[in-house]
C-alpha cells in the first residue's frame, strides 16, 4: 500500500512542470516624508507599483542611474533602511465599474464607507493618454447647474472644463455640490474628488449628498489632509480614470476636483523631497504639465467613439483675491472659463457670491437652452453696467429719472440672482423668473418681497402651464405666442399677490 502511494507521488512529480517566476527586488536606502529611495530595481519603469513589507504600496516616479524615487501610498512608520522591496510589474491602477456608484473610497480602491467590499471586475491605469483631437466633438449639450447666475450668465456645457476659484469660505464647494445634486434626474454620473480636505468637511459633503438623494449616482474619492502626500497626488488621476470608464460607454460624467491647490502643494512637497529643482514659489517646473495632462482628459467624444462626455469642475483657492498668482493663472489658461467667487459679495450676503464681471464661459454659451438664452442675452451686460452706475451714483444724490430707474432695475436683478444653497432650479423656473425681471414686473415690488414673488412664479408655472414648462426644460425654443402666454400668466399672477 505504501509503495503504491509513493509510486503515485513520483508520477505526479514527474508530470509537474514548475514555472519559473522572475521577480525583481531592491533595497530601501532611505525613507521618510512620504517618499523612499530604493536601490537595485534596474529595470523598473515610471509609474510602476512597488510593494513594501506590510502591504504598503508605492509608485516609482524618479528614475535615476543609481536609485529610484518612490512615493508611498501608505503609512511608512514600519519601514526603514535595508528593507527589501519588490517590483510588481504593473502600472499604478484603480478599480472601475458600476459597482463604485454610491461608494466612498480612496485612489487604490480601499473602501472608506464601512460597507461591503467593492464588486470590481476591472482595474485601469490611473495615468492614461488624453483623447486625440480627431476623437473629440464640439460641446453641444448644456450641463445644468440649477443656479440662476451660472445657467443664465456663465453657462457650462457637457465636456467643458470650468474653473471655480476664490478665497477660502466663499462657497466654491457649495456650487459644485449643488451642481451634483441637480444631476439627479438628468442621467449624469458624478464624481466628487476630495484632495487634502479635512475629514469633517468631506463628511459634511457626503451627508449633504445623501440627504438630497444624490449619492446613488455619485462616486466619492477621498485623500484627506492626513493621508500621505503620494496618495493625495495620484487621487485626481485615479478619479478621472473611474470617470472615463463611464464616458467610454457613451454616458455623460461630471467630475469635481476639490481642490487642485492642495494637489499642487502635495506634488511640490514630493518634488522637493525627491530633490527636484524648485522653480517659481518653490513649485517644480512641470507643475503646469501635471494639471494640463489631468484636465485634457475631459472632453466630449464623437459618436463613433461612444459619444460620451466628461465635464470637469476643478476648484482653486486664491489668497487675498489674487487670481494672478502662479497656480490660478496656470489653471485659467488650461480651462475653458472660470467662475470667480468674491469674498466681498459673500460678506454682503449676495449668495452665490459670483463676480459676474470676472467670470466667463468660453464654450457653454453655445449650448445654452434657447429659451434661457433669449431672456439672459442682454442681462450680463446690463448687470455689469448697473454695478458701474451704482458705484458712481454713491458720489451724488441728484440722479435723473432714467438713471434712477436703471439702478432700481439692477438692484432687482441682483436680488433675483441670489439663490438658497442646495435648492437648484429647473430651466423653466429660471426662465419664468428672468422673464419677469426683464419685463419690469418686479420694478414696483419692494426688494424684501421679491423672494415671495419668485416662489409664487415657481409654483404657479408648474401648476398652470405644465406643458410649457416641459417644452422649456426639453431645450426647445419659445415662439412668440408661447412667450406672450408665459408673460401674461406671470403678469396676471403677480397682481394677485398680497401687498
Amino acid at each position: 500500500m505504501l509503495s503504491d502511494t509513493m509510486l503515485t507521488v513520483r508520477q505526479e512529480l514527474q508530470q509537474k512542470q514548475p514555472t519559473l517566476i522572475c521577480q525583481e527586488t531592491g533595497t530601501v536606502l532611505q525613507v521618510g516624508g512620504g517618499i523612499a529611495r530604493v536601490q537595485g530595481l534596474a529595470s523598473i519603469s515610471s509609474e510602476e507599483l512597488v510593494a513594501f513589507p506590510g502591504g504598503v504600496l508605492g509608485v516609482a516616479i524618479n528614475l535615476e542611474p543609481d536609485e529610484v524615487g518612490v512615493i508611498l501610498l501608505g503609512e511608512s512608520e514600519q519601514l526603514g533602511a535595508g528593507v527589501r522591496v519588490t517590483a510588481t510589474g504593473r502600472e499604478a491602477d484603480t478599480p472601475v465599474g458600476d459597482g463604485l456608484l454610491g461608494r466612498i473610497l480612496d485612489a487604490t480602491g480601499k473602501v472608506l464607507d464601512g460597507g461591503k467590499p467593492l464588486e470590481v471586475h476591472e482595474r485601469r491605469p490611473i495615468e492614461r493618454a488624453a483623447p486625440e483631437i480627431i476623437e473629440r466633438a464640439p460641446v453641444t449639450v448644456p450641463l445644468e447647474t440649477g443656479l440662476k447666475p451660472i445657467d443664465a450668465l456663465i453657462p457650462i456645457g457637457r465636456g467643458q472644463r470650468e474653473l471655480l476659484l476664490g478665497d477660502r469660505q466663499t462657497g466654491k464647494t457649495s456650487i459644485a455640490i449643488d451642481t451634483i445634486i441637480n444631476q439627479r434626474d438628468k442621467g449624469v454620473i458624478c464624481l466628487y474628488c476630495a484632495v487634502g480636505q479635512r475629514g469633517t468637511s468631506v463628511a459634511k459633503v457626503i451627508e449633504t449628498l445623501r440627504q438630497h438623494d444624490a449619492l446613488d449616482h455619485t462616486i466619492v474619492v477621498v485623500a484627506s489632509d492626513e493621508d500621505p502626500a503620494g496618495l493625495r497626488y495620484i487621487t485626481p488621476y485615479a478619479a478621472t480614470t473611474m470617470a472615463e470608464y463611464f464616458m467610454e460607454q457613451g454616458r455623460d460624467v461630471l467630475i469635481v476636483y476639490d481642490d487642485l491647490t492642495r494637489h499642487a502643494r502635495a506634488y511640490r512637497e514630493l518634488s522637493l523631497l525627491l530633490r527636484r529643482p524648485p522653480g517659481r514659489e518653490a513649485y517644480p517646473g512641470d507643475i503646469f504639465y501635471i494639471h494640463s495632462r489631468l484636465l485634457e482628459r475631459s472632453t466630449h467624444m464623437r459618436a463613433e467613439y461612444g459619444g460620451g462626455s466628461l465635464t470637469a469642475l476643478p476648484i482653486i483657492e486664491t489668497q487675498a483675491q489674487d487670481i494672478s498668482a502662479y497656480i490660478p493663472t496656470n489653471l485659467i489658461s488650461i480651462t475653458d472659463g472660470q467662475i470667480y467667487l468674491s469674498p466681498t459679495l459673500f460678506q454682503k450676503g449676495l449668495l452665490p457670491a459670483i463676480n459676474i464681471g470676472k467670470s466667463v464661459s468660453r464654450v457653454g454659451g453655445k449650448t445654452q437652452h434657447p429659451a434661457l438664452r433669449n431672456v439672459a442675452s442682454d442681462l450680463r451686460l446690463a448687470y455689469s453696467q448697473f454695478e458701474e452706475l451704482e458705484t458712481f451714483a454713491r458720489f451724488s444724490t441728484r440722479l435723473d429719472p432714467e438713471t434712477r430707474d436703471t439702478i432700481e432695475r439692477g438692484r432687482r436683478v441682483r436680488e433675483v440672482l441670489k439663490q438658497t444653497e442646495h435648492q437648484p432650479l429647473r430651466t423653466s423656473e429660471q426662465v419664468g423668473i428672468l422673464t419677469a425681471v426683464n419685463a419690469g414686473l418686479f420694478d414696483s415690488l419692494p426688494l424684501e418681497d421679491l423672494a415671495d414673488a419668485e416662489e409664487w412664479i415657481r409654483r404657479g408655472l408648474l401648476e398652470r402651464l405644465p406643458e410649457l414648462c416641459a417644452h422649456i426644460d426639453s431645450g426647445k425654443p419659445l415662439d412668440e405666442e408661447q412667450s406672450r402666454q408665459l408673460l401674461d400668466d406671470i403678469s396676471t399672477g403677480l397682481t394677485t399677490l398680497p401687498s
